[in-house]
C-alpha cells in the first residue's frame, strides 16, 4: 500500500513521492524559547517524531531540521522583565525544551539552526527580494509586498480582498497593503540588533524559516510541518517569500499541520487559565502516558486535554505493557514447551496486526488506529498467556519470539514501551536499576513467604500479603505454574 498524506496546500490526501527516492527532507517549525514548553508544543514534536520513525522503518533516510526562534519580541520582553540578556533567556529555555522532549522520547533532529546564527543568509534573502521588486524599505524597515506575489493566500485559502476588508483600522499607513509583512525591523533602544543595508535591526518572524530551510534543505524539499495556527500568516508568508526569492515553485511538496489542543473542550490559552506546561504535567503523569495520550488521537484532529483523558491513557498504556511482561515471563519460565493450535492463531494475529498497523500509518499517519491495532494484538497475547498459565496448552517459544518481534517493531514506530522492550525492566515489571533490583529481590522474598503460607493453608497471611502489596502498587498473579508479581 502506498503512503498517503493530507497536504494542507491541496486540501486532499496525496500519494507520497519524495523528491529523492532514498532520502526524505523535512523541516519542522520549532519553539520560541522564552518559557518552558507547554502541551501545545509537545504535540507537533511527538507527531513528527513518529512520522520520522515510520519513514525510517519504511526504508527512507530522513534529514530532519527544526529551528529555534531565538530572536523575538517575547524573548526580549522576558529578558527586560528579569533584567538579563536575551541570550540568557534563550539558553535557559532551550535547555528546558530538550529536558522535557527527551523525557517524551522524542529523538533529536539532525540540525537545530538558530535565527541569531543566520543573519547573513537572512539579510541576503531580504536584499534579493528588494532587488526583485517583491519588497520595499520604509525608514529602516523592510516589508514584503503581498500584491506582487500572484499566489498569495494559496495555503490558507484567503483572498487579498477579504484580508484587506478585515484588516484593523490601526494598520501601519507606511505599508502599500495592510497585509504586507515585515522582513526586517529597524533597531529599537535596548534590543539586540545586527547590521544590514537598511541600518541596524533584526529580522521579522517569517523570513527566518525560509532562510534556514532553503540553506539546509534546498528548494522543493519534502515536508514542512507545524501546528494549524501556523498556516496563516507564518507558513503562507514563507511560501510567498521563498518562491519569490528562488523564482521557482513549489517551495515545499507536502505541508502537514497538526490540530489544536483544547482543555475540557475550550481552546488552551493563558487568559483562560488553562495553560499547561509539560514539566507540570509530568509531575502527575509519566512521560510515556503523555506521549500515548497525544498519539491516541489522529494528528489532524483536535485533542482535548484533561486529567481524565490522561488517566484513561495510562490504563490503555498499561494494557500494552502487560502483553510485553507476559511474553517476557513465558520466555523465562519453565512451563511445558510445544506447538499448538493456539500458537498458530497467535502467529496469524501478529501477521494480521502488522499489515493493519502499516495500513493505518500509510493512511496519513493514523496513530489512533495503529494503537487500536496494537491493543488487539495485546489482547491475543494475553489470551495465549492465560491459557498457558492455566495449564491448558504448552508454550511455543519459537512462535512467541516471532510475535514479540512484531509487537516490538510496532511499539518502536510509536516510540512506546521503551523500558519494557529494551530490558530496563525485569520480567516481573520492576526497573533494572540498582535500587529497583533490591526492591525486586525483596518482593521475590515476600512472594516466597506467601507461597509458604499457602502451602501451610495459612490463607489469612497469604491474603494479607497480597492485599498489602496491592495497596503499594504490586499485583500478585497465581497460576498452576506458581505465582509472580508485577507492578500495577
Amino acid at each position: 500500500m502506498a503512503l498517503k498524506v493530507f497536504n494542507s496546500l491541496t486540501k486532499r490526501k496525496e500519494e507520497f513521492r519524495p523528491r529523492d527516492p532514498e532520502q526524505v527532507k523535512m523541516y519542522v517549525c520549532g519553539v520560541t524559547p522564552y518559557n518552558h514548553p507547554h502541551i501545545g508544543n509537545a504535540r507537533p514534536f511527538v507527531t513528527w517524531d513518529v512520522i520520522r520513525r515510520y519513514l525510517e522503518h519504511r526504508g527512507y533516510t530522513v534529514f530532519h531540521v527544526q529551528n529555534f526562534t531565538d530572536v523575538d519580541d517575547k524573548i526580549i520582553n522576558a529578558a527586560k522583565t528579569e533584567g538579563v540578556s536575551w541570550d540568557v533567556i534563550v539558553s535557559r529555555y532551550i535547555e528546558s525544551y530538550f529536558e522535557v522532549m527527551d523525557k517524551l522520547n522524542i529523538r533529536r533532529a539532525h540540525l537545530y539552526p538558530r535565527v541569531s546564527d543566520h543573519m547573513a543568509e537572512i539579510v541576503e534573502m531580504v536584499e534579493t527580494l528588494v532587488r526583485k521588486g517583491f519588497a520595499y524599505e520604509v525608514g529602516g524597515d523592510v516589508y514584503y509586498s503581498v500584491e506582487k506575489f500572484d499566489d498569495y493566500g494559496k495555503l490558507s485559502g484567503r483572498s487579498l480582498e477579504d484580508m484587506k476588508a478585515g484588516a484593523r483600522v490601526d494598520v501601519d499607513e507606511r505599508k502599500t497593503h495592510p497585509m504586507d509583512f515585515a522582513l526586517w525591523k529597524s533597531a529599537k533602544p535596548g534590543e539586540p540588533a545586527w547590521d544590514s543595508p537598511w541600518g541596524k535591526g533584526r529580522p521579522g518572524w517569517h523570513i527566518e524559516c525560509s532562510a534556514m530551510s532553503l540553506k539546509y534543505l534546498g528548494m522543493e524539499f519534502d515536508f514542512h510541518g507545524g501546528g494549524s495556527d501556523l498556516i496563516f500568516p507564518h507558513h503562507e508568508n514563507e511560501i510567498a517569500q521563498s518562491e519569490a526569492y528562488a523564482g521557482d515553485s513549489p517551495f515545499v511538496r507536502y505541508w502537514l499541520h497538526n490540530g489544536f489542543i483544547t482543555v475540557n473542550e475550550e481552546k488552551m490559552s493563558k487568559s483562560l487559565g488553562n495553560f499547561f506546561l509539560v514539566r507540570d504535567i509530568l509531575e502527575h503523569f509519566p512521560p510515556e502516558v503523555l506521549r500515548f495520550f497525544i498519539l491516541s488521537t489522529h494528528y489532524r484532529s483536535p485533542l482535548d486535554f484533561s486529567d481524565e483523558r490522561l488517566s484513561e491513557s495510562a490504563r490503555g498504556l498499561e494494557r500494552l505493557k502487560t502483553a510485553v511482561l507476559n511474553m517476557k515471563y513465558l520466555a523465562n519460565s519453565t512451563v511445558a514447551r510445544g506447538a499448538s493450535e493456539e500458537s498458530q492463531v497467535l502467529a496469524n494475529a501478529a501477521n494480521q496486526a502488522k499489515t493493519e498497523f502499516y495500513g493505518a500509518m500509510d493512511d496519513d499517519f493514523n496513530t489512533a488506529l495503529a494503537i487500536s491495532v496494537m491493543h488487539g494484538l495485546a489482547k491475543e497475547i494475553n489470551i495465549y498467556y492465560s491459557a498457558i498459565m492455566a495449564g491448558k496448552i504448552p508454550h511455543d517459544a519459537e512462535t512467541l519470539a516471532t510475535v514479540q518481534a512484531v509487537y516490538y517493531e510496532l511499539a518502536d514506530i510509536l516510540g512506546l514501551l521503551v523500558a519494557e522492550r529494551t530490558g530496563t525492566l525485569d520480567v516481573c515489571g520492576g526497573a533494572a536499576g540498582t535500587d529497583d533490583q533490591t526492591i525486586a529481590g525483596l518482593l521475590d522474598l515476600i512472594l516466597a513467604i506467601r507461597q509458604d503460607a499457602r502451602k501451610k493453608k495459612d490463607w489469612a497471611t497469604a491474603d494479607q500479603i497480597r492485599d498489602r502489596l496491592a495497596e503499594i502498587g504490586y499485583v500478585i498473579e497465581d497460576s498452576p505454574q506458581g505465582a509472580r508479581w508485577k507492578k500495577r
